[in-house]
């Protein structure tokens, strides 16, 4: 479990959505087993999408955040609803690629730098909108996006620090915006504040809480909390839901199946569970009810 906490500032000039997101993370690694850039791409976008998701109004809303770019991890998705699950899959998991020449995970290369962010939020009616990315380092796309689709001025912050063994040792990030009505001295001291900011996990490293990092991006805000939610990484999938998926293949393909193989084995995207199915029991139960 990680905690998500929201704070605005006492004037509501500017509100920020911050998370030690380690836990959920370390949960996504050991269902992938991704290399370290790899974990640092989707763990990245899954932190990015549970604080996007802090905005849903309701528990069966959810936000989906779709990464492709031209780099050799592929499709990348996070899902977050609004009940603090969130969920994550990359097309490819193992990328080796050397460091940048500052010496981090070059998640840039991993990702690409072109293609396109795609946000749908599911809040009884589907909204969608595209960006192009501007970095594939998954923060400034976020942050592109909300300038793009929303015009809400807003800075988001990632981090995810992979250890040699591949575990993770910290991971959060913090997502701040501006509210109609912020002063541009507020916005001078928030560009500030900003800018003398270390790194999300330099500052979990030092052992700074959410709180303490909170009082820092709002220095001179007298910030108020306005609510607290536990988050975790949760797969929803179901063995009811992989037999619908595979039933729908149609009765040709199901008999098809039927003739070359006994068991079919179908694996969850999100969280790799494996699904053994008895391929002739579908042909039977399609060919009752057709």
């Amino acid at each position: 479990m990680s905690k998500l906490i929201r704070a605005i500032s006492e004037n509501g000039g500017a509100v920020v959505s911050i998370l030690d997101s380690t836990a959920i993370v370390a949960e996504m690694e050991r269902l992938h087993h991704p290399s370290a850039v790899v974990s640092a791409a989707l763990g990245r976008l899954v932190t990015g999408a549970v604080l996007m998701a802090a905005n849903l109004k309701s528990g069966d809303d959810s936000l989906t955040l779709r990464v492709k770019g031209d780099g050799p991890a592929g499709l990348l998705l996070a899902v977050a609803d609004g009940r603090g699950n969130v969920k994550g899959y990359v097309e490819n998991p193992i990328v080796e690629l050397p460091p940048r020449e500052d010496g981090k995970l070059d998640v840039g290369g991993a990702v690409g730098r072109d293609g396109t962010l795609t946000v749908i939020k599911d809040m009884g009616q589907p909204y969608v909108g595209q960006v192009p990315l501007v970095s594939g380092e998954i923060a400034e796309d976020l942050t592109s996006y909300y300038a793009t689709s929303e015009q809400i001025p807003t800075v988001c912050a990632l981090g995810v620090l992979v250890e040699r063994d591949l575990t993770i040792k910290r991971a959060g990030g913090y997502l701040l915006q501006l509210l109609p009505g912020a002063t541009e001295q507020e916005i001078s001291m928030l560009e500030e504040n900003v800018g003398r900011m270390r790194s999300m996990t330099e500052l979990l490293c030092d052992g700074k809480t959410p709180y303490e990092i909170i009082e820092e991006i709002l220095k001179g805000f007298s910030p108020n909390v306005l609510d607290e939610s536990e988050v975790q990484y949760h797969c929803d999938c179901s063995r009811d839901r992989v037999e619908r998926a595979y039933i729908s293949l149609g009765q040709e393909e199901l008999r098809r199946i039927a003739t070359e193989q006994e068991t079919v084995e179908m694996k969850c995207q999100f969280c790799n569970k494996a699904y053994h199915l008895h391929a002739a029991d579908y042909v039977k139960r399609e060919e009752a009810q057709g």
